[in-house]
């Protein structure tokens, strides 16, 4: 198998392999919110509106200390990105930092 394959070969594997994590990840937070663990992205999503008006760059759900959080990066309006953490079981918020 020439180099070239080879490459092709773990790229593909790697793409597959992310989107099976994506695919763990999704059925985790539908299992969460459908058990009333945790808050629909929507109520936390709006609360983060409050907070900094921007565009939302990246979403993750993440465990953290025993608790599950929702992690959210933003981009105002001035082009400051933005994280804020909520706890995704009642919306609090757990920081709020630009990076």
């Amino acid at each position: 198998m020439g180099r070239l394959s080879q490459l092709i070969t773990v790229v593909v594997v790697v793409l597959i392999s992310a989107q099976s994590v994506a695919d763990d990840d999704q059925s985790r937070a539908l299992q969460l919110r459908q058990l009333g663990e945790i808050l629909p992205l929507e109520e936390i999503l709006a609360i983060s509106r409050q907070q900094i008006d921007g565009h939302i760059l990246e979403v993750e759900l993440e465990q953290e200390k025993g608790r599950v959080i929702y992690e959210i990066e933003i981009l105002d309006h001035k082009g400051r990105v933005w994280e804020l953490k909520f706890d995704a079981a009642n919306g609090d918020i757990l920081k709020r930092e630009q990076e």
